[in-house]
């Protein structure tokens, strides 16, 4: 399954990427913006981050830099006060935005969805409540997960209420409140809602209630058609190629996805989280609970709740974080409030190994040893099949495997083979994939690509086995799910 659009989500703090790393000792020579800097500069090299980067320790920033190019046609640099699509970061400040109008006393978390939006399917909307929304536990399929959502829905402009129409008359995948289950359709319903309330659109109510009070002059709703300076543009990697990201009409992702910010900004709202300058310590709590177990932690309101270990004296620390990918975007903002430490992560070339990266940076803070990136082994034996062929790629791949020069990363592989794929090499790509799930076998992506290639290749039988591996490991599968009921009834 490829990731043409990244569904404002971050994987990568639900999923570890099994990234092999060597482990490195602390420098006691070097400060830590130093061992940032040789990290940073080591993930630039290798072409796994291209980007704009800050970090605070105990409240002060210490390092901030940007690496490789805002926009590669004129060699623009990314700065620290390059602009970078949110993606799913977005999500924080439509909690926040909710929680104000629960101080207002304008709404009420166990209150029924339908009291808002009174056009809403009674039949769902009697029995979501806005807690549910904000903790993905509604039930409401996710939009950016519809089979037709890249081709049909995500070029186009809706309006809000035209948008909600798309998914509201949608049978619930569970009774809500039941699990958690990643739902882009709920934050834009809290967006949908925000307005109904305010009588503003939520791009003003975030300005007014957020932006101004915090100073943030460097984020805002993005618009395509608006010329803004310091924006980025969008990236996607295939391999050692860059391409321009798909286009994406930023009023689908909404109050899902759709901001942009500099890393000094985050830096801004990050601080204004420890003070009740945009909401009482009472309400402000209700954010960072930990309401439902999501992958290895939890979710509170707009943000995963985890645990990391604290070296310095060996316990276990509360880390608060959300990650986000929209095209050519991902990005990471990531949270320790005991030691007021904070990590942001902006990239501009699509998908990529944030969360380790985030992870070295934190043992840096706290004087662990930490991890130095390896060279993509995709990216280098994808390559190597280009030149010499399939005998040659496999045999340098086998060869490589295991070397401390080279990682085998899930998604740099799965890209590889779309990259075969995609210029008509399907039995080149079909042996990408097949090392994939070889590398990767609890992972229902890997079988839904594999599944796909062989499907383009005819062989319906082995694209059925694959399909249906990828939908027992991966139940939330919707597009693998379809796939696998039509070739099923051919």
């Amino acid at each position: 399954m490829k990731k043409t659009f990244k569904h404002f989500a971050v994987k990568t703090i639900l999923i570890g990427l099994f990234i092999q790393l060597i482990t490195v000792t602390v420098s006691f020579g070097q400060t830590k913006a130093d061992q940032i800097d040789k990290l940073m500069n080591q993930y630039s090299e290798y072409g796994q981050f291209n980007g704009s980067i800050l970090v605070a320790d105990a409240g002060k920033v210490i390092y901030k830099k940007g690496f490789g190019m805002a926009n590669m046609e004129w060699n623009i640099p990314n700065q620290p006060d390059t602009k970078h699509r949110l993606g799913s970061v977005t999500k924080q400040f439509t909690a926040m935005l909710i929680l104000q109008l629960v101080e207002q006393e304008k709404l009420k978390l166990d209150a029924p969805i339908s009291t808002y939006i009174p056009g809403y399917p009674k039949a769902s909307g009697d029995k979501i409540t806005i807690h549910h929304l904000l903790t993905h536990t509604s039930g409401i399929p996710n939009y950016t997960s519809f089979p037709n959502f890249v081709k049909d829905l995500s070029i186009n402009p809706y309006s809000p209420e035209a948008f909600v129409k798309k998914f509201a008359d949608l049978p619930l995948e569970f009774t809500p409140g039941e699990k958690f289950a990643y739902s882009n359709s709920g934050y834009f319903l809290l967006g949908y809602i925000i307005e109904k309330i305010s009588g503003k659109t939520y791009e003003q109510c975030l300005q007014d209630n957020i932006l101004t009070p915090l100073k943030m002059n460097n984020t805002g709703f993005d618009h395509h058609e608006t010329i803004l300076k310091n924006r980025a543009s969008g990236y996607e990697k295939n391999g050692k190629n860059y391409s321009n990201a798909s286009y994406l009409d930023l009023s689908i992702p909404y109050a899902a996805g759709s901001l942009y910010a500099t890393v000094d900004d985050l830096y801004l709202w990050d601080q204004a989280l420890y003070t009740e300058q945009l909401l009482s310590k009472k309400n402000k709590e209700l954010l960072f609970n930990s309401y439902i177990p999501a992958g290895p932690g939890h979710y509170g309101y707009g943000w995963f709740i985890n645990k990391a270990f604290n070296g310095e004296k060996n316990e276990s620390i509360q880390v608060i974080e959300h990650g986000g990918g929209i095209n050519g975007f991902n990005t990471l903002l990531s949270r320790i409030p005991s030691d007021k430490n904070l990590v942001v992560l902006l990239n501009n070339t699509g998908g990529t190994n944030l969360n380790e990266m985030n992870k070295a940076i934190r043992n840096i803070l706290y004087n662990k040893p930490y991890s130095l990136p390896k060279k993509s082994l995709a990216a280098a034996f994808v390559d190597v099949i280009l030149e010499k062929g399939i005998a040659s790629g496999l045999a340098y791949f086998k060869e490589n495997k295991n070397s401390n020069t080279y990682a085998i990363n899930e998604n740099e592989m799965n890209s590889a083979g779309y990259q075969l794929l995609q210029t008509g090499k399907v039995n080149e790509a079909i042996e990408v994939f097949k090392l994939n799930v070889e590398a990767f076998p609890q992972s229902g992506n890997t079988y839904d690509s594999l599944g796909e290639a062989y499907l383009k290749n005819g062989d319906k039988k082995l694209a059925i086995i694959n399909y249906k591996k990828s939908v027992e490991l991966d139940p939330n599968n919707e597009n693998g799910k379809k796939v696998l009921e039509e070739i099923s009834k051919s």
